[in-house]
């Protein structure tokens, strides 16, 4: 297992981010919105189609012909690489509709995980086995597996959708307690310009978006068989799974797990109501999504918040989390100041915490060789919330003028803080 940031296996942001790819999406917009409807009147009578239609090899042909029109094409590499024989397909997860598209392919048997069993989760075409209770979901799936004739078991172990470009989520070993063989199976899916899935949408969505598109193409890798080693355990056979099937992918096996990306998610919607990421990711220049992302990483990283305390230090009158935003942006304390003082950055100001009064000890030299007096009680009218109106009273000092006396004043504070921990 190799261990990488988590926000990197999800994508934050549907569109891309480049002017030329934008400006082709808008030209193409007309023509996806025509396409839209009428894959949608299509996509009723295929639906209509495969429910009335008994499961075998015309029913898939039609059906595969039909969402070709849709959109959705799938190929796989060499047919005869799929083990016949096979009870359980271990696949990787990139989309909601993973298990239609390999349904097209070969009649498999998807259980239903957590949602509740409902008729659109039968159009849907998951199978419920036991969702609400996990030793009656395994019983089911054994027996199922165990019945002469009855179609193999197609399983996701990761039990969550990634974006299928950097990593794969940590397999559960329910799926490899089934049966001691299954056949691992390498799922890539790809469009043009825009992303397959983002996290935190639904799957209507991801099924309007390929509507819209000209295309989906999902790509399937049969791996060889793989059996459960004697004396091994079924987290090493999962894991082993894990490896094998990253490597054929391209991409690394991760520790983290459904609901690490459960967390994730949650604290990417906290930071976006929190600190506003609309206003930084248009400063910046980076998506919304990956800038709300990027500073929920590194708000938690030592460097930043000692940066953070130093702009603090320097404007006591901006909170702490404004400054923290920022500085997740700029990464420089010397622009997240002007920003503030620019006014780039909104924020309220807050009282800065009063100064107990001492008396005043001896004076002590300074580093430089001069005498600093710990009774002299320095203030700081320019970091005042007053001199920063709108007349041009309150801003007759320049700016780089106001940053140099900002400066003198935090020197000034650290060197008294020197002394009294010297002293």
């Amino acid at each position: 297992m190799q261990s990488i940031n988590i926000e990197k296996l999800f994508v934050y942001d549907r569109l891309p981010g480049d002017s030329l790819s934008l400006l082709l999406f808008l030209l193409y917009l007309p023509f996806g919105l025509c396409l839209l409807l009428l894959r949608t009147f299509i996509g009723v009578h295929v639906f209509l189609i495969a429910s009335a239609l008994p499961d075998s090899l015309v029913r898939r042909f039609i059906v595969r012909v039909m969402c070709s029109v849709l959109g959705l094409f799938v190929s796989q590499d060499d047919p005869r690489k799929r083990d016949k024989t096979a009870r359980v397909f271990i696949c990787n997860h990139v989309t909601d509709f993973d298990h239609n598209v390999l349904n097209l392919l070969f009649s498999c048997v998807t259980p239903l995980l957590d949602s509740p069993a409902t008729v659109l989760t039968w159009a849907r075409g998951y199978t419920d086995l036991g969702r609400s209770h996990r030793p009656t979901l395994l019983s089911s799936c054994r027996k199922l597996c165990s019945q002469e004739g009855s179609p193999p078991l197609l399983l996701f172990p990761e039990e969550a959708t990634t974006s299928g470009q950097a990593g794969l989520l940590k397999f559960s070993t329910w799926p490899f307690s089934i049966n001691p063989s299954v056949q691992p199976v390498a799922l890539s899916v790809g469009r043009p310009a825009v992303a397959v899935n983002v996290i935190g949408s639904s799957w209507l969505q991801d099924l309007v978006w390929t509507f819209f598109l000209p295309f989906t193409h999902y790509q399937v890798r049969w791996l060889p068989t793989e059996s459960q080693h004697e004396g091994e355990t079924e987290d090493g056979f999962a894991k082993r799974v894990q490896e094998l099937m990253a490597v054929e992918l391209g991409v690394v096996s991760t520790p983290y797990s459904k609901a690490d990306k459960t967390e994730h998610a949650k604290r990417l919607a906290r930071v976006l109501r929190q600190t506003g990421p609309v206003a930084a990711g248009r400063a910046s220049g980076a998506p919304v999504g990956r800038t709300a992302a990027r500073q929920q990483d590194t708000r938690s990283d030592p460097t930043f918040q000692t940066m953070a305390q130093r702009v603090k230090e320097v404007l006591p009158h901006v909170p702490l989390a404004v400054i923290a935003s920022d500085i997740a942006v700029t990464k420089c304390v010397d622009t997240t100041i002007t920003n503030l003082l620019e006014g780039t950055v909104k924020f309220t100001p807050e009282d800065p915490p009063a100064v107990p009064s001492a008396s005043p000890p001896a004076p002590t030299p300074s580093p430089s060789g001069a005498y600093s007096s710990k009774s002299s009680q320095l203030s700081s009218p320019v970091t005042s919330a007053s001199l920063f109106g709108k007349s041009t009273g309150q801003r007759h000092l320049s700016l780089q003028e106001r940053k140099a006396a900002l400066y003198e004043y935090a020197r000034r504070k650290y060197l008294e803080k020197k002394d009294l921990q010297d002293s």
